[in-house]
């Protein structure tokens, strides 16, 4: 049975509601007027300037570090506690709990970890920021891991145990292998996840050293420029280009299940 056409317009509205934005954003990035809102012809000179503002490049090393460090901080614990959670440990209660910052507020979690850093009299700076990211990573990692868990065979790490090996030799030589294309897939969320987070950093960074999602927020206070939308679009392609290949991986471990 044929389905009626106006069945798909509420579905391309929302699509068009959704992505017409976007698509305007990228499409006055190359606007050669100082003006976002009229388009007065084709250029890359916004990208150039770009290139040139030391807070913009200020901001992004801080977030590179920032994501650098909390995707590889992630990753470790993150894994560890998959497969904790998945092979010692049937609570549910500890289930919760493990994924429990992915899906807390952002403001909740940014103002418990500054009263916590408070509390510890602990200096604000990148290295507040980077413990900070790497909380919600490891939620989020640990999910995906997990995901490869409930497909890896169980019955190679017996094999590897009756023959002798111990359990961080089944581990690294066993269990891990087949957990790669996973963790890869996690660190890639973790690391797209920190490169655009704002509230956390917000409430966590210090004055003196921003990230760039802060240096952004800055910046459009004053109103958006077209320099703004050229970051943005930036931003966007490589968010979309981590993310697919986040997705790519993660099909590629349920195939190879």
């Amino acid at each position: 049975m044929r389905r009626p056409r106006l069945l798909y317009v509420p579905f391309w509205a929302t699509y068009l509601f959704l992505y017409a934005p976007i698509a305007v954003l990228v499409f006055m990035s190359f606007n050669s007027g100082d003006s976002p809102y009229s388009f007065e012809g084709f250029s890359l000179k916004w990208y150039g300037e770009l290139a040139g503002n030391a807070e913009i490049r200020h901001g992004l090393v801080n977030t590179l570090v920032v994501a650098l460090g909390a995707t590889v901080l992630a990753t470790v614990l993150g894994t560890l506690l998959a497969v904790g959670m998945a092979r010692h440990s049937r609570s549910k209660l500890l289930d919760a709990v493990s994924v429990l910052p992915a899906v807390l507020p952002d403001l909740v979690l940014a103002i418990g970890l500054l009263v916590f850093y408070g509390m510890i009299k602990m200096t604000l700076g990148l290295h507040s920021v980077l413990l900070a990211h790497t909380v919600f990573g490891m939620a989020f990692v640990a999910a995906v891991v997990r995901t490869r868990l409930t497909h890896a065979d169980t019955s190679l790490e017996e094999a590897s145990r009756d023959l002798g090996a111990g359990p961080v030799t089944t581990f690294l030589r066993i269990t891990l292998p087949q957990l790669a294309p996973g963790i890869a897939a996690g660190a890639l969320l973790a690391f797209t996840l920190s490169v655009d987070e704002f509230v956390i950093a917000f409430f966590t960074a210090a004055p003196t050293e921003p990230t760039l999602p802060i240096v952004i927020y800055s910046m459009v206070r004053f109103g958006v420029t077209p320099e703004i939308n050229a970051l943005a679009t930036l931003l966007l392609a490589v968010s979309f280009t981590v993310v697919i290949v986040a997705q790519r991986m993660t099909r590629l471990t349920e195939s190879l299940s």
